[in-house]
């Protein structure tokens, strides 16, 4: 790291006065005012946080290893390349080897190498943390790895990280059993690609003995049926509403509309037992018992240029993002 303080970091030894700004704004601003700017930046960061730790989860599961950022010639390679990557920054410290996530990003819009120039350049804000630290001993190394990535694979991570699931409705019961889904308007008449989920429910629910007897520890033995706590009632109650995402389709030869109306309009016309995969989930799905509701389907969707849909492998970049296989695809 010696080269950071020489060359490219020793001259740039400036306060940090940005960082001061936002507490004097606050300091200016009525109570009321104050609360609610800081509840939301509260929620942007959060949601911030939850992106990255998604995407350091993914680099984590790929097994990349770390590289010892040495010098600017470091990034000649890839300053003249234009390849788009997920890339973490990384650091350890005198007391502790090992190596710690800074950062993460998904790096769609501006090449890799430039970005990762733009954190160890002290002129720009991102550098100029890194620095400091390093000036200061906080940290030893400083270390970067990453992951090349496709146009439609950095589309892919969109779908899943930043679009939101549309709920797919049901008509009422006709002739009989049998209920149609109520796609939504607006769906592109363009290429791209989509999913497919569903919600997951927990029925289980405990029994009026369990209700009523009282939780006695010294015979608690594990798997056995206990009284839900309040915490483990809200616990339910959140995975019942987590969607499970269970088909990735790329609308390439057809429209995003058509592909979707496939799925979901023709099939119920046209049911048979011997359909498998997706459309047969769906088919089977529009199939009601009385009393019993069919499962709450919901769909997202991500308008990618033709040309770049068959690049990359789509489906094994979701499934990582996501942490399971999806159910429908091959």
């Amino acid at each position: 790291m010696e080269e950071f303080s020489q060359e490219d970091w020793g001259n740039h030894s400036q306060e940090l006065h940005c960082y001061q700004t936002g507490e004097q704004e606050l300091d200016e601003m009525p109570t009321t005012k104050r609360t609610l700017k800081i509840k939301q930046e509260s929620s942007e960061d959060t949601q911030k946080r939850d992106v990255m730790q998604n995407i350091m989860q993914i680099l984590e599961s790929v097994q990349l290893k770390w590289e010892l950022f040495q010098s600017w010639t470091d990034f000649s390679r890839l300053h003249l390349s234009n390849k788009l990557a997920i890339f973490g920054i990384g650091y350890n410290t005198r007391w502790k080897e090992d190596i710690r996530y800074h950062y993460a990003e998904i790096s769609s819009q501006v090449p890799l190498g430039k970005r990762l120039r733009e954190y160890f350049n002290s002129e720009k804000p991102e550098g100029r943390v890194i620095m400091t630290r390093v000036q200061k001993m906080n940290w030893k190394n400083v270390y970067y790895k990453f992951l090349e990535i496709t146009i439609s694979e950095a589309r892919c991570l969109e779908l899943h990280m930043e679009i939101d699931w549309i709920p797919i409705a049901h008509s009422k019961p006709t002739g009989g059993n049998m209920v149609q889904y109520l796609l939504p308007g607006g769906i592109p008449k363009s290429p791209g690609l989509y999913a497919i989920g569903y919600e997951e429910c927990h029925e289980k629910l405990p029994s009026p003995l369990a209700e009523h007897r009282a939780p006695d520890p010294s015979n608690e033995t594990p798997g056995e049926l206990e009284v839900p706590s309040p915490q483990a009632s809200l616990r339910v109650d959140v995975e019942s509403a987590r969607i499970i995402y269970c088909y990735l389709g790329i609308a390439e030869v057809r429209t995003l509309q058509q592909c979707l109306f496939l799925h979901f309009q023709a099939n119920t016309k046209t049911f048979s037992k011997d359909w498998v995969g997706i459309n047969a989930f769906l088919s089977q799905n529009c199939v009601v018992e009385p009393g019993v509701s069919p499962k709450s389907i919901y769909i997202k969707f991500v308008e990618v240029e033709r040309d770049f849909l068959s690049a990359g492998s789509l489906v094994e970049c979701l499934e990582k993002a996501i942490g399971y296989p999806l159910k429908f695809n091959n």
